[in-house]
């Protein structure tokens, strides 16, 4: 049986994260020192007093600061919200300039080499830091969409759900549905109409239960109304004792 005004959380598309995600956050983060040692490595001439303090060497100093500024504020911001994804993942923005910098800054001192003489080579390093520095660009503007891929979407219709980076997903009307049943501490069992089964265990997850509940919840108002909460038992939601929205 369909609602006719559904409550505003059952429209919610939630990102679903891994039980390990905070601490892979911040492994990812403390990962960036690399990209530090590539900033000090660039500048140590200029510290040494072996070469001048150019306009691109200032403007890598510079970059350099904001990059582990903003490396101090991921780590803050981490430490209280582990789960907040932000539209543009500018860390990695900073990284990206800081190797495309330095990849100019090595090109640029074997050309001036070559021009005043010295043997022409094909030199790898500049063209691998920007390599590195485009695949930093290009996390910096999907990493929120690639933790998207792992998603519980409640509506009217009937819900979809994925649980893995790399899993099927799974989306279902009311009418394809038979039966959902509770399994485990943090799984359900979902029985089509067609007679196709789909587990789909929340386990690995932050809030794994939580999420499971959420989605018994939403089959029990969709499929029998505000007050047939009382059906919703370890014996699961039936298609034929509950009616199924058309």
């Amino acid at each position: 049986m369909k609602v006719a005004n559904p409550s505003p959380e059952s429209q919610d598309r939630n990102t679903l994260f891994s039980r390990r995600h905070a601490r892979q956050q911040v492994g990812k983060t403390v990962g960036h020192f690399g990209q530090a040692l590539v900033l000090l490595g660039g500048i140590s001439p200029v510290l040494t007093g072996d070469e001048s303090l150019t306009f691109l060497r200032a403007l890598e100093v510079a970059v350099g600061a904001a990059y582990l500024v903003l490396m101090v504020r991921e780590l803050l911001h981490l430490r209280h919200n582990p789960h907040h994804q932000e539209r543009v993942a500018w860390l990695e923005l900073a990284a990206a300039a800081i190797l495309f910098l330095e990849s100019y800054h090595i090109w640029h001192r074997h050309h001036e080499a070559e021009l005043a003489g010295a043997a022409q080579r094909f030199h790898v390093l500049p063209w691998l830091y920007a390599a590195v520095a485009c695949v930093y660009v290009w996390l910096a503007f999907r990493m929120r969409q690639l933790a998207g891929r792992r998603y519980l979407h409640l509506h009217a219709e009937g819900f979809a759900v994925r649980t893995g980076q790399l899993s099927a997903s799974h989306t279902l009307r009311w009418a394809d549905i038979a039966s959902v049943e509770p399994v485990g501490p943090a799984g359900v069992l979902i029985r089509r109409v067609d007679g196709q089964e789909h587990r789909i265990v929340f386990d690995a997850l932050h809030e794994g239960a939580a999420h499971r509940d959420r989605l018994l919840a939403h089959v029990r108002l969709h499929r029998l109304g505000p007050d047939g909460g009382a059906a919703l038992s370890g014996a699961g939601l039936g298609g034929e004792q509950d009616g199924r929205a058309g």
